[in-house]
């Protein structure tokens, strides 16, 4: 039982954070149903060097929910480079959301709403100017209410493209 009376704070993650968000992404894609019990091990240990990467960096911002001490939400944005285009003679700063998850217990109390709005606020504030995530068919709905839209990118997946 979830104890109403404690009420939910938000932090920021920091470098000592690298295992759990690796652990949370494996959380994450087996919630999904993207993977197998089997399988989370390995993508945890694939997602340690890579955040480690990204906040050694200074590509990654994310943040967790707490209830209590407890982690029980989490979302990021990872931060990149968009070359100038047509019309566009800059790089722009493009900031991809990931790792929007939220512990099963906790669902269905607007955290990953929070959550969002908490990330799309920085956004705004560091004046990013592209935001894109790639939503899960349950999350679209969220989504859609925060603005977001589908686009026509398409892809090509090669066998054993590790992008697919």
């Amino acid at each position: 039982m979830i104890d109403e009376s404690i009420p939910f704070t938000f932090r920021l993650t920091t470098p000592a954070d690298v295992e759990l968000l690796a652990q949370q992404r494996g959380a994450m894609f087996l919630a999904m149903g993207r993977i197998s019990e089997d399988e989370v091990g390995a993508l945890v240990q694939a997602s340690l060097p890579w955040f480690q990467g990204l906040i050694d960096r200074n590509e990654y911002v994310g943040w967790y929910a707490l209830h209590g001490d407890r982690i029980v939400a989490c979302g990021g944005i990872h931060l990149r480079d968009d070359p100038p285009k047509v019309g566009i003679y800059r790089i722009c700063r493009w900031g991809h959301i990931i790792n929007i998850f939220t512990e099963p217990e906790y669902r269905r109390r607007g955290l990953a709403h929070t959550m969002m709005k908490t990330i799309l606020d920085w956004a705004e504030a560091e004046k990013l100017d592209r935001v894109t995530l790639t939503a899960a068919p349950a999350a679209r709905g969220l989504y859609e209410s925060l603005g977001f839209t589908a686009t026509a990118d398409m892809q090509l997946t090669r066998k054993g493209d590790c992008c697919g």
